[in-house]
């Protein structure tokens, strides 16, 4: 056994070692650098005064926190009853349903924003046809805006909800359904005394994990709008990329506050869920 051990102990180092390379040591030096002034200098806090007292930086987390609570928030309603539909379905049509799930809730990026401009920008598949049917929306609508760029968030937000929301309808069993009908109770105060009340817990989960993914997204919104919307993410880039010129102490200064409010969202959660487990038990 201590020879098993010790073999399942030196099979790990691969995988300990790959978190420490891709994952500890650019998150201490990015926390390093935020602290260093421009250039290499000494310590110093001067990039976190700037954020706090610069109205540009603070809005950019406003609407970066903004449009993530408000993605998340049409994702998970719509992911509600996505996946309570999947659960419906025949068992061999609900993997097939599941698996094009999977594949599009890995459809993100660059990718995905071309996918959207070839439908739905200026000239785009949808809007084109729109226009030969009598039909112009672009008054109402208009991909390079924040409702489009929310449809893009949505788009990317919901088939993941509907992947960790689906497990969590496997734990209200058919008995519970068929005891509740017994004794009167109509669908819907079942789902209303029973079944919600089951769900709420992950459906908390699962909104924080939507928040977390849209706060950190980037590819997505810059392909689509570039440095015209003032997204935490896409300030970030600039000022390591350097639109003008780099600022890379700058940019770790805002990814450090960028992992504290994500941090933040999850402690929340953690909390939250917690204490609706417990006043449900």
């Amino acid at each position: 056994m201590k020879r098993f051990a010790s073999m399942l102990l030196v099979t790990t180092i691969p995988f300990f070692a790959m978190i420490a390379l891709f994952l500890l040591v650019p998150l201490l030096s990015m926390i390093e650098g935020s602290f260093q002034a421009e250039g290499g200098g000494g310590f110093t806090i001067s990039h976190y005064r700037e954020i706090f007292s610069n109205p540009y930086y603070l809005q950019a987390f406003e609407n970066s926190v903004l449009i993530s609570f408000l993605s998340s928030l049409i994702g998970i309603i719509a992911a509600v009853f996505a996946a309570y539909a999947i659960t419906r379905f025949p068992q061999s049509l609900q993997q097939r349903v599941l698996v094009i799930t999977n594949l599009t809730s890995n459809f993100a990026g660059i990718p995905l924003a071309f996918a959207f401009i070839v439908l739905l920008g200026n000239s785009g598949l949808f809007v084109l046809l729109a226009k030969q049917l009598g039909i112009d929306f672009g008054q109402s609508f208009t991909l390079y805006s924040w409702s489009g760029l929310t449809l893009v968030y949505v788009y990317f937000q919901l088939p993941l909800a509907v992947m960790l929301l689906y497990p969590l309808y496997h734990a209200i069993q058919k008995q519970w359904m068929e005891a509740a009908e017994l004794l009167g109770a109509s669908p819907w105060h079942f789902w209303l005394r029973i079944g919600f009340p089951v769900l709420f817990p992950g459906i908390v989960g699962t909104f924080s994990i939507l928040f977390a993914n849209a706060m950190g997204a980037y590819a997505s919104a810059y392909a689509l709008t570039g440095s015209n919307y003032n997204l935490v993410p896409i300030r970030i880039g600039a000022l390591v990329s350097g639109d003008i010129f780099a600022r890379p102490e700058l940019g770790s200064a805002l990814a450090v506050l960028l992992g504290l409010t994500l941090a933040a969202a999850l402690v929340v959660n953690e909390w939250l869920t917690r204490k609706i487990r417990r006043d449900l038990s």
